[in-house]
């Protein structure tokens, strides 16, 4: 069996502790929670990350850096249907490799706008809407379309868990078609 590299342990560990920050919220996800979690001992965890704090920090910069990407790779389309499936598109190419940050988005959503439990995730959340062309200063103008991009993230979140290893990466174009719907396109 080949051995891991540390970025490959630290990928693990970082999704393995979204998807409980998802479930368990920031404050009571315990180190040891993780810990057990990823197969690995507490003080085994803090070698690779030597605080709860610094850990979220790091779940939380992966997961922003992941959804800039995604914006990047928008920017230059004009809003509508194209560039929200652009989007979709690749949300799903990152819901297949880390799902833990979809859950933790998700569970972001539920908050959304103003009651996010840690602030930073709320950023989290409106970089992914931009992805989508729908800004904070907009979420009340135009309610509608809010709900449809949360619909179609929703899509693409819940698919992702109900499926767990059976959503294949031939799977991913109607997993973006159904989501792509919810947008009412």
């Amino acid at each position: 069996m080949l051995r891991q590299t540390r970025q490959q342990v630290d990928d693990a560990i970082i999704d393995c502790a979204a998807t409980l920050f998802a479930r368990h919220g920031l404050k009571e996800t315990s180190l040891q929670r993780i810990a057990d979690a990823v197969g690995y001992s507490k003080s085994g965890l803090l070698r690779h990350y030597p605080s709860k704090e610094a850990l979220q920090d790091a779940v939380l910069e992966r997961c922003l850096a992941g959804l800039h990407q995604i914006v990047r790779e928008v920017a230059g389309q004009d809003p509508g249907p194209e560039r929200d499936r652009a989007a979709l598109r690749a949300l799903a190419e990152l819901v297949m490799r880390r799902p833990g940050f979809v859950a933790l988005l998700l569970s972001g959503l539920l908050h959304l706008p103003a009651d996010c439990e840690h602030e930073v995730l709320k950023e989290h959340i409106d970089t992914l809407m931009s992805a989508f062309d729908v800004h904070p200063d907009t979420y009340d103008s135009d309610p509608n379309r809010v709900i449809r991009v949360a619909g179609a993230l929703g899509a693409l979140g819940v698919a992702r868990f109900a499926l767990q290893n059976h959503l294949t990466a031939a799977s991913l174009d109607e997993l973006v078609e159904v989501s792509h719907r919810a947008l009412g396109h």
